[in-house]
């Protein structure tokens, strides 16, 4: 056990990383071959939860929670990026680094946090994805979202399961962002009301919501998880600022561009009439002035690739991270982790079967409780990205103090919930 532990806290010295010499220029086709681990985060990060809240929060109170999705994707970044240098210079996984350097109760903890946070993320997928097809095609949405969950359950028992899932993932992206680009377009959106909502104001009664849009935008699991999948991508020292060019980035932007556009499209729609909305046939509905029921059905296909890419990437992290935090290794293909994994999927299908009332608020509250653990997650990887290890690729000091940003940002947001959760209860 020590020998291992020596490993994970090797240093790693500039001269280390590069042998030496200096690093001749890569091409475009290699470029492009290091995308995978932030779309993946990516994907995760935007399912049916995010989507969710966003037309709400356009529907409800216009462009005016813009500044969050915006704020939020910067941290995001902030974050990912240090989850990426984590499993480039690491020899161990982010939890085995996290046991070397800081106790195995942490390592065990943070596993078992993701674990929390995927389980409260599965709700969502598993609401959302059955919802979308029993609109598009009739009968059950609870069998739609059995028939779901078996679908990826069968994916997931899949060889060389980081690859297939990658190239599931990064189509789906592509798809939704071409989708939600052309309907906001096409909702003709306010532009100068859409800038207006990047000044940061609190609505009265949006305390939840905007919560649940923290949790959702700013996914520290989604982040903690990226070092796993550049670990599985094997993505170098040497290949570090390429792969933060075609993969960090546009996998980060992409997603909150897309939520963006999602609130405008919702403000420009029913924005005006101060609607809350309640179901998926309202959610659906905010599309039908664009372009009748063809509209609608291609805003329920949009948003069943949202639920059913989240599904497949929130489950595998959840089953990779406990299996890892409980000392089981963090292998996307051992048994015990896809063990893990089916008790994700069954969770969520599970709460969708007994809990009663509105799908949409029920989406709405599970992405709000995942800002809980959050705040720990996020300085575990803050401890992890300053170690001494890291070399050349230690933390700076501009991503030291959006680290901290983030940090705080999520501890208030933490703090909300824990008020709202106490007013509820005494309510």
């Amino acid at each position: 056990m020590r020998e291992q532990h020596e490993s994970v806290l090797q240093p790693i010295s500039p001269v280390a990383m590069d042998a030496g010499q200096r690093v001749p220029a890569i091409g475009w086709a290699q470029r492009f071959a290091l995308i995978g681990p932030a779309f993946v985060a990516g994907a995760w990060q935007f399912g049916p939860g995010n989507l969710t809240s966003a037309v709400e929060a356009g529907s409800a109170y216009g462009y005016a929670l813009i500044w969050v999705i915006v704020l939020s994707t910067v941290l995001m970044i902030t974050f990912t990026d240090m989850s990426v240098r984590v499993g480039i210079i690491a020899p161990g996984s982010m939890i085995e680094t996290i046991k070397a350097s800081l106790g195995k109760p942490v390592g065990i903890l943070a596993g078992v946090s993701v674990f929390f946070i995927t389980l409260c993320f599965s709700v969502g997928n598993a609401a959302g994805s059955g919802l979308a097809l029993s609109m598009l095609f009739g009968g059950s949405a609870l069998l739609w979202t059995l028939a779901c969950s078996l679908a990826v359950g069968f994916i997931l028992l899949m060889r060389n399961l980081y690859s297939v899932v990658e190239r599931i993932l990064i189509v789906l992206v592509a798809m939704m962002a071409i989708g939600f680009i052309c309907s906001a377009f096409l909702a003709r959106p306010d532009w100068a009301a859409s800038a207006a909502g990047l000044v940061p104001t609190f609505p009265p009664n949006a305390q939840l919501l905007i919560i649940a849009l923290v949790g959702t935008n700013f996914s520290i699991n989604a982040a903690f998880f990226t070092s796993y999948a550049t670990r599985a991508k094997g993505i170098k020292p040497s290949q570090y600022r390429d792969a933060t060019i075609t993969d960090t980035l546009p996998g980060i932007i992409a997603p909150g561009i897309m939520t963006c556009l999602v609130i405008m499209v919702a403000a420009a729609v029913l924005g005006h009439t101060g609607e809350r909305v309640q179901t998926l046939v309202q959610l659906a509905n905010v599309f039908e002035p664009l372009a009748g029921s063809v509209g609608t059905k291609l805003f329920v296909l949009g948003f069943f690739g949202a639920a059913f890419s989240s599904m497949l990437a929130n489950a595998t992290a959840g089953g990779t991270l406990l299996s890892d935090g409980l000392g089981w290794g963090g292998a996307f293909d051992s048994l015990k982790t896809k063990l893990l994994v089916g008790c994700v999927l069954a969770f969520g299908a599970f709460i969708v079967a007994v809990a009663p009332g509105s799908r949409v608020q029920l989406i709405i509250f599970a992405q709000a409780m995942t800002v809980l653990v959050a705040p720990f997650l996020a300085a575990l990887m803050l401890a992890m990205a300053n170690r001494r290890e890291m070399g050349a690729l230690r933390n700076g000091l501009w991503q030291n103090v959006l680290g901290a940003c983030g940090f705080l940002s999520i501890l208030a947001a933490s703090g909300l919930l824990i008020v709202k959760l106490t007013g509820m209860a005494a309510g």
